[in-house]
């Protein structure tokens, strides 16, 4: 619309240019020998979660599989998956991309919605399945519904991507918690 392109300050293009260039280079370690002539190789689930920013992460399977765009749903990312991910645990993004993505990644069926089976499997990632860290099925049941009472703002017995955006924007930790640094 308007006759001048907008331009990024020098500083920042430079920034931009060493993040992409550090990310190119963290993805292309990844790439197995045989696939870096391969124009645009994907970088599997396994070798993924090898990297120490998801080692730990209880959902790391999730966010591959969130972030992967394989038509085979195997977790695997390309470059550009990649970016992606970066950039949605980056500092710089917004709360409603972070909030976008964790509720992805918390939907554990992809149906659009945090039901009861959702926020068991989010519960038990965060408490660890083991024994000695697994709430009774009544501790879990209590959780659910403090959850659901605290959440489900149209008391439909599932949580959307609204009513889950509404709850982390009360959240001053949440920006801070959700990301991944290089």
């Amino acid at each position: 619309m308007g006759t001048t392109a907008s331009q990024l300050p020098k500083d920042l293009l430079s920034e931009y240019q060493v993040t992409l260039l550090l990310a190119h280079k963290r993805f292309t370690e990844l790439v197995a020998k045989e696939d870096r002539n391969d124009p645009s190789p994907r970088v599997p689930m396994s070798k993924i979660l090898t990297l120490p920013e998801l080692k730990s992460n209880p959902f790391r399977k999730r966010i591959c599989h969130v972030f992967s765009t394989s038509e085979s749903k195997d977790g695997s990312l390309t470059f550009e998956d990649f970016l992606d991910l970066l950039s949605a645990f980056s500092d710089s993004a917004t709360l409603e991309i972070k909030s976008h993505y964790a509720f992805r990644i918390f939907d554990f069926d992809d149906d659009g919605t945090l039901d009861r089976g959702d926020l068991e499997k989010l519960v038990n990632c965060l408490t660890g399945e083991t024994d000695d860290t697994r709430l009774t099925p009544e501790e879990m049941k209590q959780l659910i519904n403090n959850i659901l009472e605290e959440s489900d703002i149209d008391k439909d017995g599932t949580v959307n991507l609204s009513e889950f955006q509404h709850v982390i924007s009360r959240s001053p930790d949440f920006v801070s918690s959700f990301k991944i640094v290089l």
